[in-house]
This record gives structure tokens, C-alpha cells and sequence, in this order.
């Protein structure tokens, strides 16, 4: 059986403030994340992925881990872009040589073997190594071209995915709203308290085992509420909640990767939380412009019209903010920033960073993992060594705010 790798292309490198601590594979894209996605169409477990060099050492619980001291990739293998979000349909991909998404190659069959080494640094495009003159295999999905189509993209397909994870279950019955209404889905072990309200009149609502939805929650499909994660009260709206977080108050059109916390008041909408993400409490993000017009996000290429109306903020893994942080509409901030103080911060906030106000300070990096240490144990997660050493590189290339980022 030929073996499945990830593929992050020269775009998905710039997809900040995500690419400088983990591959773009690992990201969650609607309900699942973008390797389980690729993994669920081709029906086999992703061998490895191949990103950026900064990133060899990665090897987060049940990822696809970098391919180390291989030197090629074989013959015969299937090598997937990872910016493809490949729909959850039952698809038909036979024996192609070459996969297309909305007439863009999203995947290949390798006619010859190709050197890991010209793949991590990014030359190549699957577009170049696709066999000439084969005739391409379309598959269905939607390609995320910038870091906000996660969010811009989120609703539609948190709605196609949950009627693919809940094939076959039986909806549970809970207070909800009256006229047409979408199910609500909960796996084993799920436990929703009584007096918890859903509206599901813009799409299902799905409950993973071990989650739990408090009393006086309401939740406004559609959602994804993953396992072992707790929503504790309040208005959550078409959002994607990964595995083992915590979240109070009012969200709307939030991703959480997952082992991340919200844990207090503040409202948070239309942003993506990357993973150890904790927000103090009385954190909240402005996702609307008081113009009303479409919002602008800082990139490593320069800042972009992103052409949403809505857009809150992106945060990095591990980033923190201390009480009553207000953040503005199309913020980002950086893989392990702390940010605190109850003022403003910039729309963009440097990997790293400390302080209340620019011009930060660079987070003592000792500190920084004595901090990451202490809050993943309290999930029962120990920092790897080949995590500690993603950080550490990812520290020493921490990107500044005032200058262009190179592709990695």
C-alpha cells in the first residue's frame, strides 16, 4: 500500500502565527484537522509530513511527525498538499496518479523518488513533480489560500463535516428551537446537563466522548465540541472546540486547535487558537470594524485585505494574555507571547513577546518552558524533548513585526 505524506507548500509557510511552531497539517480545518481529513479520504494513516526545516523535531501526540533522517520519498508514494481542507464525502479516488480540488492539484502518486531535503526547503510545487499527461482525479474540499480562511471558511463546513461524523448515530433529544431544525449528536461518555439550550436552525451540533456542556449553556449550531473539552456556560456559536479545552463566555465563529482555555468572561469571535493558548479572564477580541468594512491582518509578506467583515484575532500556541487584555480586529499574536496590562496591544505581537505595551521585551526563554511545563502537566502532557527543541528553534527565529519573513 502506498505510503501518505503531507506536503506544506511555499504558501502554507507564511501561514503565521502557525507555520513557526508546527506544520500546517496539524491545524484544525472545520471539524477535524487537516492531516485526519487527507487521512480519512486515502483511508491510511499519514506516514510523516514534510515542512519547513525549522520544524525536523516536531512529534506532538498523534501527528504526523517529520521524516528525520530519511533521506527520499519513494516511488509510488502519495504526497498531499496540506492547505487542501479534502472533504469528508465518501469519495471514489481509484488508482489516479494525480488528485484534483476545484482544478487545482491537491495530490500526487510520486513517479520517481524525490530528495526530502529539496522538499523541506520548499522549491518544489506538486504542480512540477505531477506525471505528464495524467488524467486527473477530482475529489471535492476547499483549499484554505490564507490564514483567515480558516475562520472565513469555518461555518460551511463545520455543517458538511458533522453530517459525515454522525453517520449513523442517533440524534439525542434536547430543549432546542422551534420551526426546521438541524440534530444535535453526542458519542458515548458525552455529558450534556440538563437546562442546556440549543439552536440548531443553522446547522447540527456534535458532542465528542468525554465532553461536558454545562447548565445555561447555549449553543448555536453548527459546533464541535471535542473530547474531554468542557463549555461551561453562555452563548457558543458556529464554532470548532478541539480536545481537552476549556471555554466560558460568550464565542462565536471561534476554532480552539485544542488544549487551549478561555476559561472566564469576555467575548471572543472570529479567531483561531492555536494550541496551550490561555486567555485571562476578561480578555475580549473586537471582530468588527466600527466602519463596517472588511478587515486588515498583518502577514510576513505585508499586511492584507483578508475581504471578511469579521475577523478577531490568531492566536499562537502558547500565547497568554493577563486580565481585561482588549484586543482589536485582525490581531495576531505570536507563538508564546504574553500580553498583559489591560491596554491595546499593536494588531501584531511578536513571537515571544512580554510585556503590557511595545516594545515588548523578549519572554526569558527558561521562564517560558518552567510556565509551558507547569500548565501542561496539569492536562497530564509532558513537554518532549522534541517539542522543547521545535520552541527552541522557533524562538531563535521568531519573526519581527517592522520586517518582511522570508518563506521558510
Amino acid at each position: 500500500m502506498s505510503e501518505l505524506f503531507l506536503f506544506d507548500d511555499a504558501v502554507a509557510r507564511t501561514f503565521e502565527p502557525f507555520a513557526l511552531t508546527r506544520p500546517i497539517s496539524e491545524l484544525r480545518a472545520g471539524a477535524l484537522l487537516l492531516r485526519e481529513r487527507w487521512e480519512r479520504a486515502f483511508q491510511r494513516r499519514a506516514a510523516g509530513s514534510i515542512a519547513a526545516p525549522h520544524l525536523a523535531d516536531f512529534d506532538e501526540p498523534g501527528a504526523a511527525r517529520p521524516l528525520g533522517t530519511r533521506l527520499t520519498v519513494p516511488a509510488g508514494s502519495i504526497l498531499a498538499n496540506s492547505r487542501c481542507a479534502v472533504s469528508l464525502l465518501p469519495q471514489k479516488l481509484g488508482d489516479a496518479k494525480v488528485w484534483h480540488c476545484d482544478g487545482r492539484v491537491a495530490a500526487i502518486a510520486l513517479s520517481r523518488e524525490v530528495s526530502i531535503d529539496e522538499l523541506r526547503a520548499g522549491r518544489f510545487t506538486l504542480e512540477s513533480l505531477a506525471t505528464a499527461g495524467s488524467g486527473p482525479h477530482d475529489i471535492a474540499g476547499q483549499w484554505i489560500d490564507h490564514v483567515w480562511d480558516f475562520i472565513g471558511k469555518l461555518a460551511p463546513m463545520l455543517v458538511e463535516d458533522l453530517s459525515r461524523l454522525s453517520d449513523g448515530m442517533k440524534p439525542v433529544k434536547v430543549d432546542g428551537s422551534g420551526g426546521k431544525k438541524s440534530p444535535v449528536f453526542a458519542e458515548p461518555d458525552a455529558h450534556i446537563e440538563s437546562q442546556t439550550y440549543f439552536d440548531t436552525s443553522g446547522g447540527p451540533v456534535y458532542v465528542a466522548r468525554g465532553a461536558k456542556v454545562q447548565t445555561f449553556t447555549r449553543i448555536v449550531g453548527p459546533c464541535y465540541i471535542g473530547a474531554d473539552s468542557q463549555v461551561l456556560g453562555e452563548k457558543i456559536a458556529a464554532s470548532s472546540i478541539g480536545d481537552v479545552c476549556k471555554l466560558h463566555g460568550e464565542a462565536n465563529s471561534i476554532v480552539m486547535l485544542g488544549h487551549s482555555n478561555k476559561g472566564h468572561e469576555g467575548f471572543v469571535g472570529h479567531s483561531y487558537f492555536g494550541r496551550w493558548v490561555n486567555l485571562g479572564a476578561g480578555t475580549i477580541t473586537s471582530n468588527l470594524k466600527n466602519t463596517y468594512s472588511s478587515v486588515e491582518l498583518w502577514t510576513p509578506n505585508g499586511t492584507a485585505d483578508t475581504d471578511l467583515q469579521f475577523l478577531g484575532t490568531m492566536f499562537g500556541d502558547h500565547a497568554k494574555t493577563g486580565i481585561g487584555t482588549p484586543l482589536n480586529t485582525g490581531t495576531v499574536v505570536g507563538a508564546g507571547a504574553n500580553v498583559f496590562g489591560g491596554t491595546l496591544p499593536p494588531k501584531a505581537v511578536p513571537p515571544f513577546a512580554w510585556g503590557d505595551r511595545p516594545p515588548y521585551d523578549s519572554y526569558d526563554i527558561d521562564k517560558f518552558f518552567e510556565v509551558a511545563r507547569r500548565a501542561m502537566a496539569r492536562r497530564h502532557v509532558e513537554l518532549s524533548p522534541g517539542v522543547e527543541r521545535t520552541l527552541r528553534r522557533a524562538y531563535e527565529l521568531r519573526w519581527s513585526v517592522d520586517e518582511p519573513t522570508e518563506t521558510r
